[in-house]
């Protein structure tokens, strides 16, 4: 699906998001690795070398992305008789691709210490099924980066969740379309809290989507997510911007823990 925004004089231009009130990294881009991440760190070696490292790395993260989307659609089916027993198995497998994958946001030191993601156990109040409504579509987010430039979005509308709040949904308009719903919640950057920057729960060009019910959008806090600069900051990834915060609390999903406590 693709979707590039035209000129509309009505839409609101959203300010660059920031990692308020939090000391994690605020690093903005599109979820790629840097050439640090990639391991080109500049040494000296000859242009067959680069293409072979270059051709490696492109097909691992292929291969990372096969792998997420292949689990995502094992979550979709174990959810629909046991969401409980769908969140074990997503647990077990993120755990498994960061230990071992060679495009996990882990570093080898980090990897060698590495006992599982800090995930909340399993809590049904935060599984909700809603609606996406039409407040706020088409207006537009650019999130400007040091590695890729300017990366557009473009709102598709709004889910309003009850007891939650409202988080606008977005799509990224330069490729891949989908929907991107990153939020951050009050336990953002506190102790034994989530990363400070904020969370993921849907980026559906990435496999990330737990399914819909009609016209309704799953929409489970239990399966959210540390963007991949949560545990290296030579990642770079967009960070929630104004309204995709939230004043709730949000006790479930991924937490963090400093990379000390990994």
């Amino acid at each position: 699906m693709s979707a590039h925004t035209e000129p509309n004089e009505d839409r609101k231009e959203h300010p660059e998001p920031t990692a308020e009130a939090s000391e994690q990294p605020t690093a903005q881009a599109t979820g790629q690795p840097t050439a640090q991440a990639a391991g080109q760190t500049g040494s000296a070696t000859g242009p067959r070398e680069g293409r072979q490292a270059a051709v490696l790395e492109a097909a691992a993260v292929l291969d990372w992305r096969l792998q997420t989307f292949a689990l995502y659609a094992e979550v979709r089916s174990a959810a629909e008789a046991s969401p409980p027993r769908a969140h074990a198995l997503w647990r077990g497998k993120r755990d498994t691709m960061f230990a071992t994958h060679p495009s996990s946001a882990l570093g080898e030191t980090q990897k060698a210490a590495f006992t599982g993601l800090p995930v909340a156990a399993y809590d049904p109040t935060y599984r909700f099924e809603s609606t996406l409504t039409g407040e706020g579509a088409g207006e537009t987010w650019d999130v400007r980066t040091g590695t890729d430039g300017v990366v557009p979005f473009v709102r598709l509308g709004t889910f309003e969740i009850p007891g939650i709040g409202a988080l606008a949904a977005w799509q990224l308009s330069s490729y891949g379309g989908g929907i991107f719903l990153p939020f951050r919640d009050m336990t953002a950057g506190r102790e034994d809290g989530s990363y400070g920057a904020g969370r993921y729960l849907l980026d559906t060009i990435k496999g990330a989507y737990l399914g819909r019910t009609g016209a309704r959008f799953i929409l489970d806090f239990n399966f959210s997510y540390n963007p991949s600069c949560a545990y290296n900051e030579a990642w770079a990834c967009p960070l929630p911007g104004p309204d995709n915060r939230l004043g709730a609390a949000i006790t479930a999903g991924e937490m963090f823990r400093p990379s000390a406590e990994q």
